[in-house]
């Protein structure tokens, strides 16, 4: 790899990590271990330790670095868990995933990000990652049940999929609500029950699929 020149933007932004209430440090030294720089579009690339949402391309977005953080700080995820990430996106996020879980499991819509993101992931000799093309909504039921799921756009309910491909005690954390405003909800199951514990506002992208919202490029969602 070249030289860091990113190291002491990134080692800001893991302070304002620390700032907003991020305290795990098996979290914020994955931030650290893991450049967001390499995982962007070149165009964006001085945005990247920015505490903030970049695009990358087909609508999407990376979301906000404290966001996601917050988001795996909630999940309390542990070295054995098994992870299905729904909207892969640049694959920062996946990478930082694969350094807190055992195993990550992604789903990503747009083909060329998912691609992007192989590529990325490669680069890292991240091995403990594998990446599908298609509709997150339904989740992954092949690898199913996970112990934490992670979403990365928004609907206007949970997907009733991704509740069911949740083992006990699994938690599913996804930004629920409209698509110009939502709250990121946890959900954890306890047998036959779902517990709710309602967090803060955000604004994601939508989730488009079959179980949220429609796709206008596909007929059947």
């Amino acid at each position: 790899m070249t030289p860091d020149r990113y190291e002491a933007q990134r080692r800001a932004l893991i302070d304002q990590l620390r700032d907003r209430g991020v305290d795990d440090l098996d979290i914020l030294a994955a931030f650290d271990a893991i450049p967001r720089h390499d995982f962007l579009p070149e165009a964006v690339r001085h945005r990247a330790y920015e505490d903030a949402a970049v695009p990358i391309g087909f609508g999407q977005t990376a979301s906000q670095p404290s966001l996601q953080a917050y988001s795996m700080q909630l999940l309390e995820l542990t070295p054995d868990d098994k992870v299905l990430e729904v909207g892969t996106g640049s694959g920062h996020q996946t990478a930082v995933l694969s350094r807190l879980a055992d195993r990550v499991y992604s789903i990503e819509r747009v083909r060329e990000l998912s691609i992007r993101a192989r590529e990325a992931l490669d680069r890292w000799r991240i091995t403990n990652v594998a990446l599908l093309v298609g509709d997150g909504t339904i989740g992954w039921q092949r690898y199913a049940p996970y112990d934490a799921i992670l979403v990365a756009a928004a609907a206007p309910e949970p997907p009733k999929a991704l509740l069911d491909q949740l083992a006990e005690g699994g938690r599913l954390l996804i930004p629920v609500g409209s698509r110009e405003m939502q709250q990121l909800v946890l959900y954890r199951r306890r047998g036959e029950e779902i517990e709710t514990v309602r967090t803060v506002e955000c604004t994601f992208v939508p989730l488009l699929g079959r179980q949220a919202w429609p796709d206008p490029e596909r007929p059947d969602g």
